[in-house]
């Protein structure tokens, strides 16, 4: 393995990051932290599907997902997996190493949102591009709500799209103090801004959505979809304001913050213009499927069909929609958004055989928070690599874990698969020849 793999004794890290990731490298272990119960099952009918060779990546990939706006556990990843080093202290700071001159890293989604640092990370992604290393950007929920919350208030008010900027909730403050106290404190901010409650107006959905919203999306969500976004949205109504209000924003800090935001974000000139350009739904890789949360029926038929490459180019016509409401919850955004919920668009044997009739025998999927280092599941009778390791420090702090995240998601075929994460006491290692014996 110590040929083919980077491992911990051979990555130029810091000595504090070093000190974080484990220190032994250990076959993929066999427990429910590591492998879901149906992976688990030796009997499982989906090795049929395996009788095929798997096709690797052509380069390694290194999978980083969910950073969700902490910088320094996004650069931390980067020199755990051993693509890139630092220049010196402090961040956007970063050097590619050989390793990730020839590695291609593909951030999973999920760049914005929790805080400490939204425009830090995306000011370290933008170094990657810099510095001409093979990134490829994947579209995270969290990424497309601000897209959308953006769009919703400069657009005429309607049914399906005035409930967007409220619904990104209190994940979203960080982001607007960070741009209120970069761009606009100091400033005559306050000339251009109209009072707390023609705010309040243009911010928050009107009374009457709540009854109207349940009829506007009948047909397109599901009747559990439907009840799950009104009670969502009754608890982030009446928190919002109260979110800010703790965060030192009153609703005019918000609003002018999101008209900032739409300059930096929306305005081709943009300092973060390229964000929403470069973002792809999905790739595939080999026989790996690379995106953020899931797939559907419809997604599994068009990959099938037409390909990553369609599947990318009607992400980015929907983008420009003018009905946000039918691009939000569509299949092209439920492949950043599904739990495989009874309130998701559904999963059924058709779509898995359409994806695997598509080459793809493996999704590596983030959205899907774990605490204990990745995790292979079989998920509707398809294979997930969950790659979401709990990074951002806000996260760790909710779910009781100590420290900075680091950890990334290797694959290649020298390599197989390898889960590095600091919350778990070994790096997980998959051999290239394992993954077709997992069931048997």
């Amino acid at each position: 393995m110590k040929n083919h793999l980077p491992t911990i004794s051979d990555l130029p890290q810091h000595e504090e990051i070093r000190a974080r990731l484990p220190k032994d490298v250990e076959l993929w272990p066999r427990e429910t932290s590591s492998f879901n119960h149906k992976a688990l099952d030796t009997h499982h009918p989906l090795n049929k599907y395996w009788r095929k060779k798997v096709r690797w990546p052509s380069r390694p990939v290194v999978f980083i997902s969910d950073p969700h706006a902490d910088a320094q556990a996004f650069e931390d990843s980067l020199i755990a997996a051993g693509v890139a080093d630092r220049k010196k202290p402090g961040l956007c700071q970063l050097k590619l190493t050989k390793f990730g001159k020839s590695a291609e890293i593909i951030i999973g989604g999920d760049c914005l949102d929790k805080g400490p640092s939204n425009l830090d990370l995306l000011r370290s992604v933008k170094q990657l591009y810099r510095m001409n290393a093979k990134v490829t950007l994947l579209a995270g929920n969290h990424d497309l709500r601000l897209r959308m919350g953006l769009l919703a208030i400069t657009r005429k008010k309607d049914v399906g799209n005035q409930h967007f900027f409220v619904r990104m909730g209190k994940k979203i403050v960080p982001l607007f103090k960070e741009v209120f106290e970069q761009y606009l404190e100091g400033t005559k901010w306050e000339k251009k801004v109209p009072d707390e409650e023609t705010c309040r107006k243009k911010l928050f959905p009107d009374e009457d959505w709540f009854n109207e919203f349940p009829f506007h999306a009948a047909g397109f969500l599901t009747a559990e979809g439907i009840d799950r976004e009104v009670r969502k949205m009754h608890t982030k109504v009446d928190k919002f304001e109260r979110h800010c209000l703790e965060a030192g924003l009153t609703l005019r800090h918000v609003y002018a913050a999101s008209m900032q935001c739409q300059k930096l974000f929306l305005s081709r000139k943009g300092e973060f213009s390229w964000f929403f350009r470069k973002m792809k739904l999905v790739e595939k890789r080999g026989s790996f499927l690379f995106l953020h949360a899931g797939l559907d029926d419809v997604m599994g038929r068009m990959l099938l069909k037409n390909g990553t490459r369609y599947a990318n180019k009607a992400f980015h016509r929907n983008l420009e929609r003018r009905d946000l409401f039918g691009f939000y919850y569509s299949a092209l955004a439920n492949t950043f958004r599904t739990k495989y919920r009874d309130a998701d668009l559904p999963l059924t044997d058709h779509g898995v055989k359409a994806v695997h009739k598509a080459g793809i025998k493996v999704v590596v999927q983030g959205h899907i928070n774990r605490i204990q280092g990745q995790r292979i599941a079989i998920k509707k009778g398809l294979v997930h690599v969950e790659a979401d390791v709990t990074l951002d420090i806000n996260s760790r702090i909710a779910e009781g874990l100590e420290g900075t995240g680091v950890g990334a998601t290797l694959i290649g075929k020298k390599m197989g698969i390898v889960g590095i994460s600091c919350d778990y006491p070994a790096i997980k290692h998959l051999p290239e020849k394992s993954l077709k014996q997992i069931y048997a």
